[in-house]
């Protein structure tokens, strides 16, 4: 297992150490990293997150805010306290940025014990970010599982929708107030037809933050014995 960190560790490695950063302590662009925006945001991002992540042995890494709220609301459902337990979730605001993340807290940086979830469409940036890392070779999903890393079929929302089934999930809905614009978007041509199961899925990615607000009442209304696997078994993992 890896150190903890501190805030003022935290704080001095990411002063000095590169990982991908496009700036030094005194703002000068690191070689061979354009000084983009788009680079001026992750370091902003990932400066955030390592401030928040505060006396830490394992650092979660997921893909969105929405996977991070799942896993917290699911682990607290278990009666567990991620953070008092030293465990940080951590939303990387994509899959493609994991290898500035396993840099940053893994066996490259401060060497914390790692996890994470992700999905399937994804499994190659994870496993290429790992293996740089030098936590594997030729890993594949069984290895990625044994490290930490579990894999969602197409997404997490998916995997809840399929455990809940979609009758339970048209309930959520409409305790959140939304099933009028849910029957709305099943009546488009594009959805008419559909599976409700691809149309839910749709509805979820389809309103500017509704995935991270539909996950907590998600995992609220799963039955215990039905937690999708890859919730299941990044939980029992850690």
């Amino acid at each position: 297992m890896g150190r903890e960190m501190g805030v003022e560790g935290i704080r001095e490695f990411m002063d000095t150490h590169a990982v991908g950063f496009p700036t030094d302590r005194h703002g000068r662009a690191l070689p061979g990293i354009p000084a983009t925006p788009e680079n001026g945001y992750k370091t902003r991002r990932i400066r955030c997150e390592a401030e928040r992540v505060n006396h830490t042995h394992t650092v979660v890494l997921v893909e969105g805010t929405s996977d991070e709220s799942a896993i917290n609301a699911l682990a607290e459902r278990r009666g567990r306290n991620l953070a008092a337990e030293g465990i940080s979730v951590v939303a990387m605001g994509g899959a493609t940025n994991i290898g500035t993340y396993v840099g940053t807290f893994g066996p490259p940086g401060r060497n914390l014990r790692l996890a994470g979830l992700y999905d399937a469409g994804e499994e190659g940036a994870f496993r290429r970010g790992l293996e740089r890392a030098g936590l594997g070779s030729d890993l594949n999903r069984s290895d990625l599982e044994a490290l930490g890393f579990f894999a969602c079929v197409a997404d997490l929302e998916d995997e809840l929708i399929r455990a809940l089934g979609t009758a339970a999930v048209e309930r959520v809905v409409d305790a959140e107030g939304e099933l009028r614009s849910f029957r709305t978007l099943q009546k488009q041509p594009t959805w008419r037809g559909r599976s409700t199961h691809d149309q839910l899925r749709r509805f979820m990615g389809s309103g500017s933050g509704r995935k991270i607000r539909y996950s907590g009442p998600f995992v609220a209304a799963l039955e215990l014995d039905r937690v999708p696997r890859p919730l299941d078994g990044l939980l029992t993992h850690l």
